[in-house]
């Protein structure tokens, strides 16, 4: 008989001026907000939800149009779209500041949040940063973007889930680290994960990183294998905040807050508390 899950990997929903957003949360003390990836949802961060709840607040959302979070209205969002849902977000729970953090697609929205609102941030964290393809010439753009509606067309969210999934991560992955992101992968809306696409090809993270005040803490990293967000797509996204430290998780993948946890979360917890004892541990 499976064993139930632990109460914060249970989700709640939230009624906010963007919707209903479904999330999880665990913890007391600074709030730490997680945003996931294009392939992915709340329930990925569990690791994180139960190991760094000693120290934060850690609240995981699920992005619009994933989980039983509402869809947004546009059928071709860009990146503000998701920053305002995020601030609505954050105003419903009440939440002035936070230290955010996002991997993959959610450091673009992070990104763009940060961008609009720095005051709202404590501190910054990108992970695994998925660029944008703003950059890229149309053919290349349009390639990119077709191949990933239409493997969700052809083979459905299971499908898609096992053939992109196991990507993520590295060689050195567990079996039970790749079956968690082919399950979490398998769980995408269609409509909302064909939103994320879209968005994606309209994005520029690095021009909304070059935006960043130079007085909110920022720090990126990202796995020394990660074939998806590659170390060099990462250095030059970093190129636009020299200031910010860069950490390189060794023999990690993509999904590097799954594939070494330990590390990934050492990482995050340090940052955040050098930018609270800077701040007289206000947040």
């Amino acid at each position: 008989m499976a064993s139930e899950p632990p109460a914060f990997m249970r989700p709640r929903i939230l009624r906010s001026d963007a919707g209903e957003i479904s999330y999880l949360e665990n913890g007391a003390g600074p709030v730490l907000l997680l945003l996931h990836g294009i392939g992915s949802g709340a329930r990925s961060w569990r690791n994180q939800l139960a190991t760094l709840a000693d120290r934060f607040r850690v609240i995981a959302w699920d992005a619009p149009g994933y989980g039983s979070s509402q869809s947004l209205a546009p059928a071709t969002p860009d990146a503000g779209d998701y920053a305002r849902a995020l601030a609505a977000f954050l105003a419903a729970l009440g939440i002035v500041r936070c230290h955010l953090l996002g991997h993959s697609l959610g450091s673009l929205m992070a990104a763009r949040f940060a961008a609009e609102w720095p005051g709202r941030l404590a501190s910054l964290t990108l992970a695994s940063i998925a660029s944008g393809h703003a950059a890229l010439p149309d053919a290349e753009r349009e390639r990119l973007r077709r191949g990933r509606l239409d493997d969700l067309q052809a083979l459905g969210p299971r499908g898609m889930a096992e053939k992109r999934g196991p990507k993520l991560l590295s060689p050195n992955a567990t079996d039970a680290m790749r079956q968690a992101v082919i399950d979490t992968m398998s769980a995408i809306s269609p409509d909302g994960y064909a939103q994320a696409v879209r968005m994606l090809s309209l994005a520029d993270t690095r021009a909304d990183i070059a935006r960043l005040p130079s007085e909110l803490p920022l720090q990126i990293l990202f796995g020394e294998r990660d074939e998806i967000t590659t170390p060099e797509q990462n250095l030059r996204c970093a190129s636009a905040q020299p200031r910010a430290p860069v950490y390189v998780v060794p023999e990690a993948g993509h999904a590097v807050y799954i594939e070494q946890p330990q590390a990934f979360n050492e990482l995050v917890a340090r940052f955040v508390a050098a930018c609270r004892a800077q701040e007289g541990a206000s947040l």
